[in-house]
């Protein structure tokens, strides 16, 4: 464990002291569970994949032993920042990673804005004088998260460069376009009226849609999971989703958060039969659409995505939340509702000179990532004409 010294600063409104360090232990994600959870319901840029729950079952399930760095800082011994962090090697390069970053579709650090202040500068102090790491990757950053006030506070070399594509739909304004309808009205006419008609099949059909409660979301995660291979089956599936280590930590991750209403597991039936599973998960300002596994003949008979979509949007809309995100990826599925595109943010942070060439290196391969993919590839230069050196 690296601790800081406490110091003073100026608080909201007071002075107030300060105290940062880095916990080693893995017992440090179970004692400090309750403050986790606090400082998750504080942190207004947070997304789900940054509650307890789902870094605390990943770290079960993936973890090494020996490799978390979890960093805190206290005011007046009130947590109000914190970096889940492992420590690995990427490239080659020693470097911190956030906990989950590998099965989360957003990265980011704990804040209360309250004390973003001094609360940024704490976290940066405490992982600089952490040793060991040449740079802090954080691959997956979505616009307004904590993490981009760390980057502009760092006082070492970081870079940004372009990420993945994560496509939203609104819920809309509460009355009567809300929902689905908020969404079909983006569309051509002839367009909305072909949905429309498949809804009605699907309401016709008599298919239903359950909310699981919490004690039965770790069955309900094996069944859709099942359901999910089974779609699959025959094409390129993610090798991840069917292995029993995530399986096991989808089901224990979704039971807490469902428990905390952070999540939802929906259970679609056709005539008591189950034939699709979806888990959403719920976060400040919107819901994502994290997972789903259905029939494979199902697709033959109504429109699988047109469903679950129109589920997700009621839920989102009863809880509040601004719009469905439908994550990573702008796959042809995704653009027919004609979503708005938010781009996140691969942002790296520098603790010694190796930082330069990891840099360099982790661009490089993600250029010829994206040109294997067949996408246009990353922007020409040393680190992407849209990439941008935050500050040396």
């Amino acid at each position: 464990m690296t601790v800081t010294a406490p110091s003073l600063l100026a608080a909201p409104g007071a002075s107030a002291e300060w105290s940062a360090e880095v916990h080693r232990d893995e017992q440090a994600l179970i004692a400090l569970a309750g403050d986790l959870r606090d400082l998750y319901d504080r942190s207004p840029a947070a997304t789900p994949f940054q509650a307890y729950e789902w870094i605390k079952s990943w770290w079960g399930w993936y973890g090494t032993r020996g490799r978390l760095r979890l960093a805190t800082v206290r005011c007046r011994g009130r947590l109000v920042a914190a970096a889940p962090l492992a420590a690995g090697v990427r490239h080659g390069f020693p470097v911190l990673v956030p906990i989950a970053a590998d099965q989360s579709d957003f990265t980011d650090v704990l804040l209360d804005p309250a004390y973003a202040d001094g609360a940024v500068r704490h976290l940066a102090r405490a992982l600089l004088d952490e040793r060991g790491w040449c740079a802090l990757d954080l691959r997956e950053v979505r616009p307004g998260s904590a993490a981009h006030l760390l980057a502009a506070r760092w006082p070492r070399r970081a870079w940004r460069t372009p990420s993945s594509v994560c496509l939203e739909l609104p819920v809309g304004a509460a009355g009567s376009g809300t929902g689905i309808d908020a969404v079909l009205d983006r569309l051509p006419g002839r367009t909305a009226g072909k949905m429309r008609a498949k809804l009605r099949k699907i309401d016709v059909r008599g298919i239903t849609a359950e909310s699981v409660p919490a004690d039965r979301v770790p069955d309900a995660v094996h069944a859709l999971l099942d359901l999910h291979t089974r779609q699959w089956r025959g094409r390129p599936i993610n090798p991840e989703h069917t292995r029993e280590r995530f399986r096991r930590h989808l089901a224990e991750a979704a039971a807490g958060m469902v428990r905390d209403g952070r999540a939802a597991v929906l259970q679609y039936r056709w005539d008591d039969r189950l034939v699709a599973g979806d888990l959403v998960l719920i976060g400040h300002r919107h819901v994502g659409a994290y997972l789903y596994g259905a029939l494979p003949d199902l697709r033959s008979r109504v429109d699988v995505s047109l469903m679950m979509l129109r589920e997700d949007l009621a839920l989102a809309r009863d809880r509040h939340r601004q719009s469905v995100s439908l994550l990573r990826g702008d796959e042809p599925y995704k653009l027919k509702w004609r979503p708005t595109p938010v781009r996140n943010e691969r942002i790296i942070l520098g603790r010694t000179a190796a930082a330069t060439a990891y840099a360099g290196l982790a661009r490089t391969r993600a250029y010829l990532s994206e040109r294997r993919r067949g996408g246009p590839g990353a922007p020409a230069g040393p680190f992407g004409s849209a990439s941008r050196l935050l500050h040396d």
